[in-house]
This record gives C-alpha cells, structure tokens and sequence, in this order.
C-alpha cells in the first residue's frame, strides 16, 4: 500500500520515497466553501494546485453544475521563492521535493528545497464559516548560511466573472510579504495564505487563519463524536472516522438554510432523492447533530411543494440553493427513494414533531408509488439512480425494494402518529411478493434475481433485496455478486461485461451481505475494500463511479459507509421513534465491536458486540437489550 496509519494519530501518511510518481486530490468543506487541493509528484517534481468552491456564488441562475469555482492559477498562488540572478526576471520558486503527505481532516504537506537547505509545511484546510480557504506556510532553513528569500506573488485578485447576483470575485490575501528577506540558519517563520469568494459589492471576509485551523478541528472533532466505533481494526475505525468527517462535512449555508450536497466539483447547493433523501439523511438521524438534521430536514421539505394531487413525479434534484429543480432523467423511482430515506430519517431522529411535518410527504409517495405499480404488482419508474447509464427497464429492482422497505416504515410511522398503519403493511407484503415472482430468475446458474424484465446479466444492485431483509434467495445472491461475473478488487461491477465500478452499489451490497447472514464473506470483502480505499491509490474515502466519475469524493458515498456498518453489521432498524430491531454479527476477523454514542430514538446509546453474545447499553449503563450474535431482538428505549 502507498499509504500506513500514522503511528499516533488518526491520520493517513504517505512518506515519498526518491523518484515516486503519484498524484491525488482530496475534497474538503466549510458552511461557505469547499476546497479541493491536488498534490503529488510527477516528471517535474512536486505538484499543488488549489480550488476553491463557493456554493452560494453562482455563474448562472439556475443550473446544477454552474458554482463558481476555479483552479488558481499556478502564478496566482504565492509560493516561496528565491531572488533571480538575472535582475529582469522576477523571482523564481524554490524547487521543492515532496517528502511527506499527511490526510487528518486537513492537507499536510512536507518538502524540502532540491538543495536541501528549506524545509516547508503546508496545511490546506477550508474555513468552516466563510467563503474563504486557507494555506499555512512553515518555512524553515535547514542549512548553515542564510537564505535570501521572496515571494511568486503576493496579494491581489484571481478572477472576476458576471454571474446572475452580480459580479463574482476571487481574490488572494497574504501575509508572506512580511517574512521576505534574508532567513538565518534554524530560524522559521510561519506565514498564511486566504482564498476568497465574494461579490463585488460585499468585503472578503476571512479570520486569522490560525484561529480558523482551530476551528476546523473543532468542527471535525463535532462531526466524529458521535457513533464513535471501536474494534481494535486501526483501518476499519480510522475509515469510519473519515466516513463521519467528509458525509457531515459537506454542508452549506445557503439562501434556502443549511443544504447538504454531494460536492466533488459539481454538485452544490442541491439535494439529490439519492444522494440526501436516500443515503444520508437515514444517516444523519443517528447522529443528533442539529445541522446534519436540519440540513436533513430542509432535503425533504424541498421536495415537498412538487406533491400535488395530480401525482406527477417529484423531481430528481433540487438545485440552485432551492429555487429551481432538475428532472432529466424523468422519474428514476424518486418517489420510492423519498419513502424509504424520510420514513427511516422521521422515526430514527426520535421526535414527534419531525414524524408530523414529514408524514404528508411520506403518505404521498406511498400513494404515488401504489398508482405506479404495473399488472406484475411491482413499481414502474423511468429509470432507476443510474439516469440512464445501464438500462433499467420499465420497472427494476432498486425501485421496488425501497418502496417495500419505505412502506413497513411508513406503517410503523403511521401507527406512532395514530393512524392505520396496516394498509402500508398490506401493500409491502403484497409487494414482497411480487417482487419474488416477478424479479426471482436464475442467471448463470445462479437463482437470484434478474434486475429487470427481459434483463439477461447479472447487476450489482440485486443485492438491494438483503438490503432490505428479503432473504429467500440470500444463498444465490451472494454466490452471484461474489462470482467472477460481478467482484472485482475495487468493488462490484454496475453490469457483467461493464467495467464500471460504484461504490454505492458496492457499500449497498456489503450492508446486504452483512444482513443476509453470510458475515465472514462480508467481512472478508469490507476489509479488502478498507484497505483500498484508506491505504491505496485514491484516498481516504469512498468514492464515486469510475471510470466515470474519476472517482470523485462524494459526500453520499461516506454516508453509505458508515451505514455499512449502522445497518450491515449491528443490522439496526427502525421500528418508531422510540424503538428499532438489532441483529448484530461479529466476523472472525474482529475480536470485538464497539459502537458508541448513538444518538436516536430520543436517546443516547451504544451497542457492545463480543463472541459470547451483544449488549444494548444507555449511556447511563442500563442494559436495554442482549442476545446472542445473529439473533435479532427489539429494543425500546
């Protein structure tokens, strides 16, 4: 592996050895901005380029990928540099070798000068309130004789573009010009570098960056503190921890309130039925964090004002900081996406108030769903999350999990607000079924399920039925996506035949595998997947397709980790916003499981997994529930 787990720190390094060639990027987020940093070696040596993101600027007025955000010019971007001999040149950057890379929550980069003399430490990290990002610059000579120092560029102005609030600005400050000079041998100084985003009319506006390095630590000891877990697997733990940090990460202020969006260049100020609604908010409702909610919340109102009584489709994605929407790709089973997240997210954060403002919502798609099932019984859609990409028939399979799921939800929902809620539990048992007769096939030998009518391939996504507690074909299942025609090292193919990997599929189908029982296979695969995704090429976090994609460092995709372990091996699942089920497992390649400092079901817990059996502990040590490993029980806090 190119990367280790620092001796004492949460954190990832990755010491360059002579002549290494390796380049990456890594994504992270403030409430005002995100910064993307690219750095490496490669033929020309030491690499670094800066962009920054500011989701509440905009290019224009309503479309998804149209933030304004930019790489900075390489001239643009002051670098220490030394004094040009030849007097009608300006200054010329010190050469720098890279040396080390440290991934913390923050960008650390080491190099030295080719001669060995300078010895520089770059911290790159976002601000957590303002539209602004920041470089911490150490300098220190190494040598025995003084170096005379300059700067490539100082303060001034990257970029100025029209865009429909105004004119967009980018601008640099820094306080480098004031470190210039000769620098004695041992001395160092400490100098700081701001990239800003405003419009013309407003002021920069930036802190003292070493107050804002603070802050960023803060906010990302906030957002690891809860769901704290603990197996003695240094890789398994320090992931989870990174998982935590870029899902909750990736929320802005904007002029709607808080939004959480996927990010990696494209996708800010929006919400996705995937993405928010799906994936993280059933997430964040474990948390109690009052902004992972709240950002939560406000995804699922967006959607709201689209839920008329004609019963059209929602839209995919809500764009432009809530003022316009996206539906491209028609209706990708949006609906049931809505169901299945909303449902989950109102009973899991534990609050009345929260199931009441949802609930009309969540009976809309039900009913949307009901007036969308064909003659077989099971939901027709356009699409599926793919958009297109593989084909999905007039009905597929992810759609029709999420629904069945969404509905058993929906009724538990229903029966806390006072309701009726058998008519839910008649329609998912009812969907059970014909999701069986309808999507049951043998492929390959193998009597799984084909994902949709006419489907001749082996997909990926046949593992949302495990996902989803249907376990009457797990045996086949799991021998299909583990065969050669789906696994492959990074993770599982969309298709056999395809080269394309998800990770969203691929963390779905470690939840699946997880659920379904089959707990050492899962394990053996998870910890493959760790490995690689903390300690190989493209690190720390869970990425985005690829090729497609280039991997990007979506925020979502963090969010299914964590619920890998949340709803694969704890196997947790709501059942009201004062109970969920368990069914906790413990591969032979863990000793123990710890998962502390949940925050649900309006309480504060942690599940304690051993070989003898599982615990549910309060957090004042009452015991609310045990049993042994793969034995399901309720647990009423």
């Amino acid at each position: 592996m190119r990367w280790h787990i620092h001796e004492t720190e949460n954190a990832v390094v990755w010491d360059v050895k002579p002549g290494e060639c390796h380049t990456d990027d890594i994504e992270m987020a403030g409430y005002g901005c995100a910064f993307v940093v690219k750095y490496g070696t490669d033929e020309s040596g030491f690499t670094l380029g800066h962009h920054p993101v500011f989701p509440s600027l905009r290019l224009r007025p309503n479309n998804t990928h149209a933030t304004y955000q930019m790489d900075i010019p390489a001239e643009k971007w002051p670098r220490p540099a030394v004094p040009n001999r030849d007097s009608r040149q300006g200054a010329v950057p010190v050469e720098e070798v890279l040396t080390r890379v440290k991934l913390n929550g923050t960008l650390e980069l080491t190099t030295e000068s080719k001669d060995g003399a300078l010895r520089i430490r770059r911290i790159c990290f976002p601000s957590v309130e303002y539209r602004a990002a920041y470089e911490l610059l150490t300098v220190t000579n190494a040598g025995s004789e003084p170096v005379e120092l300059a700067a490539t560029a100082l303060d001034g102005e990257v970029d100025q573009t029209m865009g429909p609030m105004g004119i967009n600005i980018c601008e640099i400050r820094t306080d480098l010009g004031s470190h210039l000079g000769p620098l004695a041998p041992g001395a160092s100084f400490t100098a700081w570098i701001a990239v800003t985003g405003r419009l013309a009319n407003e002021e920069a506006l930036f802190d003292d960056p070493e107050t804002e390095l603070r802050r960023r630590y803060e906010n990302i000891d906030r957002l690891i503190a809860p769901l704290t877990l603990e197996t003695g697997n240094r890789a398994l733990d320090l992931m989870f921890r990174f998982a935590k940090l870029r899902a909750g990460e990736s929320v802005f202020d904007t002029k709607y309130g808080l939004i959480h969006s996927p990010g990696g260049y494209s996708y800010y100020a929006a919400t996705w039925c995937n993405d928010q609604v799906e994936y993280a908010g059933p997430y964040f409702a474990y948390t109690g964090d009052r902004d992972l909610i709240e950002a939560s919340l406000n995804a699922y109102r967006m959607y709201m004002p689209f839920m008329s009584d004609r019963y059209e489709p929602i839209p995919s994605s809500v764009i432009a900081e809530g003022i316009d929407y996206w539906n491209g790709a028609g209706d990708r089973g949006d609906a049931a996406m809505y169901l299945y997240g909303a449902s989950r997210f109102a009973l899991t954060v534990g609050d009345r108030a929260v199931a009441e403002e949802l609930w009309p919502a969540i009976r809309w798609c039900a009913e949307y769903c009901e007036r969308k099932k064909n003659a077989a019984g099971v939901i027709a859609s356009d699409r599926d999350e793919l958009e297109g990409r593989f084909p999905s028939g007039d009905a597929n399979l992810c759609t029709s999990t999420l629904c069945c799921a969404g509905l058993f939800a929906a009724a538990s929902l229903a029966e806390v607000l006072g309701e009726d809620g058998g008519i839910y539990r008649e329609r998912a048992a009812a969907l059970r079924d014909a999701i069986e007769r309808f999507f049951g096939s043998t492929i390959h030998g193998f009597p799984a399920y084909r994902y949709y009518e006419g489907c001749e391939v082996l997909r990926s996504w046949i593992s949302m039925p495990l996902c989803v507690g249907i376990y009457d074909r797990a045996e086949a299942t799991v021998g299909a996506l583990t065969s050669d025609y789906l696994m492959r090292p990074d993770g599982f193919l969309t298709a056999e035949g395809s080269e394309t990997v998800w990770d969203r599929s691929t963390l779905y189908t470690l939840r699946g595998i997880f659920a379904s029982g089959y707990t050492d296979r899962a394990w053996e695969l998870l910890d493959r997947y760790v490995n690689n995704r903390l300690l190989g090429e493209r690190v720390p976090y869970a990425v985005e397709a690829y090729p497609e994609g280039g991997r990007r460092h979506l925020s979502g995709e963090s969010a299914l980790f964590c619920k890998v372990i949340l709803e694969g091996l704890i196997d947790m699942t709501p059942t009201g916003i004062a109970s969920c089920t368990v069914k906790p497992s413990l591969p032979a390649g863990l000793d123990h499981l710890t998962l502390g400092n949940i925050r649900a079901f309006g309480a504060v817990f942690g599940v304690e997994v051993r070989r003898d059996g599982w615990r549910v502990l309060r957090s004042d040590g009452t015991l609310l529930g045990e049993g042994l490993l793969g034995e399901a029980a309720e647990i009423r806090f």
